[in-house]
């Protein structure tokens, strides 16, 4: 369970938007919420791979590798 304050100005958008579209303030929260945090794991992948980098292959090396006529 989570409760969060928000600004009143951004409860009142949702709750406009809650009211435009016939779903729940916790509906579009959940969203935002779960956009943010994928957003946020793929920055701290990207920064880790930067920091990490493995094996890297050229373009010849992948089609040597792999036989694309079957």
């Amino acid at each position: 369970m989570l409760a969060i304050r928000v600004p009143e100005d951004i409860e009142n958008r949702l709750q406009a938007l809650a009211d435009k579209t016939g779903r729940t303030k916790t509906y579009y929260a959940r969203q935002a919420i779960l956009e943010f945090i994928e957003d946020m794991e793929d920055t701290y992948l990207a920064l880790e791979r930067l920091e990490h980098p493995g094996k890297r292959w050229t373009q010849a090396e992948l089609e040597a590798e792999i036989d694309l006529a079957h």
